[in-house]
């Protein structure tokens, strides 16, 4: 979700007037480190694959980004 550009010079002109700090933030980094209620299993990435362990995967301990299990790890 982005903020419409009317809504971003609003914000900057209100912290201009009574000089406020902004701080930018990037929202994807909410999902990391989130702790997750099921099992999940993984892949190993390509380029990543261990050599001799090509067919094992990975277990989970924390959320990743883009998971299906992730919004609800942290509802």
């Amino acid at each position: 979700m982005m903020a419409h550009i009317t809504s971003i010079r609003v914000l900057l002109a209100l912290s201009s007037i009574y000089n406020l700090y902004l701080y930018q933030m990037d929202v994807n980094t909410t999902f990391l480190n989130g702790e997750l209620n099921d099992k999940v299993y993984m892949e190993q990435p390509e380029g990543f694959v261990l050599l001799g362990n090509e067919h094992k995967v990975y277990k989970l301990i924390k959320s990743l980004y883009g998971l299906k299990q992730t919004p609800p790890a942290h509802g």
